[in-house]
């Protein structure tokens, strides 16, 4: 195992009606801006709970933060921040609407010029502050309500990029398993998706003797098989949507990755999809996870393996022989909940890869993955298995 640090101080308050306890959560000596997405909450019961909760708290608003949140967007939401002298930030939503809300938390206190600084690491200044922010889960699917990760768009030049920093991490974040009963089969599904991919790229890698993390993983993945065909069947199956929520938060607030090496090249290949063609988060990953595996099979060979004998019990035939099956099983699965795993299901062709492969190169991305041996080229073979 790596030498490794680790550090979570999100506070999770995890169950049903759980969102009445925001009133002893949230700061009463700030104004506080409450981030949304495109009003599900007020639809779902969400809204009221929150906006009871938060009676005799001086409250300002800010909704319509997109999928794939919008840098533009955000922008504005930053603007606002500035002019009202907001001290808290409360995010209610799924995982875009937390990514936006860290987002505007690091870039209502940036010093430099262009708040987008933050995303590309061009600039001079390291990222010191942040204004606190909790957070109501109402999707599961990112993880984001545990660590201080955050993905951004900028519409104006198709790019997708991510940034992370402790100081974005959420005071709380409030996990209530009902929400998932009003949710459509399209986002259960992208949110299974979503925590499986990544759980894989922590864990689909080379051994370095960590059994407490590989079983860890490995669990998550069982029960995200299990679990989100329940979640699917029945949405008022509360147990069902308590495992898949709290599976999903586990997938991502560091734990399985501390002391492991990690990948991280399936969902860098798959915001060019996101940024180039809109394609839903999930359904990039579970295109590219899958050439992935086929490309690279040689150097994530043991890790393949372990995989497929302890998740899918796939243990006959040669090693190639049983590398196909355990790709086809994961195919298979993303499948069996509704996605689609090959360009073409989304009208994507081949001119997309030339793009793709150009950017890596305009960006000096010459090796990404765990062993900084993905070429430009490479992803362009990954790209075209999943043609």
């Amino acid at each position: 195992m790596n030498n490794f640090e680790f550090h979570n101080p999100v506070r999770i308050v995890f169950g049903k009606g759980e969102i009445a306890k925001l009133k002893g959560l949230i700061p009463r000596d700030v104004k506080v801006m409450l981030t949304y997405g495109g009003g599900s909450i007020m639809k779902n019961g969400v809204y009221d709970q929150v906006k009871e909760a938060l009676q005799g708290v001086d409250v300002i608003e800010f909704g319509g933060i997109e999928p794939n949140p919008h840098y533009e967007t955000l922008m504005k939401a930053i603007d606002l921040v500035q002019k009202e002298k907001v001290g808290f930030l409360l995010s209610v939503g799924g995982g875009s609407v937390l990514d936006g809300t860290k987002f505007i938390a690091a870039g209502a206190l940036w010093p430099g010029e262009d708040p987008w600084e933050i995303l590309t690491g061009k600039t001079e200044f390291p990222l010191l502050k942040a204004l606190p922010l909790g957070a109501v889960l109402t999707l599961p699917a990112t993880g984001s309500e545990m660590n201080g990760n955050s993905v951004v768009t900028r519409v104006e030049t198709q790019e997708k990029l991510a940034f992370g920093s402790p100081l974005v991490m959420p005071k709380f974040s409030i996990l209530d398993p009902t929400v998932v009963f009003s949710l459509p089969d399209r986002q259960v599904a992208n949110g299974v998706v979503d925590a499986f991919v990544h759980v894989m790229e922590q864990y689909l890698t080379y051994p370095v003797d960590a059994p407490i993390q590989d079983r860890f993983a490995e669990s998550i993945l069982i029960t995200l098989i299990e679990e989100g065909p329940k979640v699917l069947a029945n949405r008022n199956d509360y147990n069902a949507a308590a495992n898949f929520m709290w599976a999903a938060t586990m997938a991502l607030n560091g734990l399985i990755g501390v002391g492991v090496p990690q990948d991280w090249s399936t969902h860098t290949i798959g915001h060019e999809i996101t940024a180039f063609h809109g394609v839903d988060h999930a359904r990039t990953l579970a295109v590219v996870l899958p050439g992935m595996m086929h490309i690279k099979r040689s150097n994530k060979k043991d890790k393949i393996l372990q995989y497929g004998a302890r998740v899918w019990n796939i243990t006959e035939g040669t090693e190639d022989e049983r590398i196909d099956q355990i790709i086809a099983a994961t195919v298979k699965f993303f499948e069996s909940v509704g996605i689609q795993t090959h360009l073409s299901d989304y009208d994507i062709d081949e001119s997309f890869i030339t793009k793709v492969k150009n950017r890596f190169l305009h960006r000096g991305m010459m090796g990404i993955g765990e062993q900084g041996d993905i070429s430009p080229d490479q992803v362009a073979e990954i790209l075209e298995h999943q043609l």
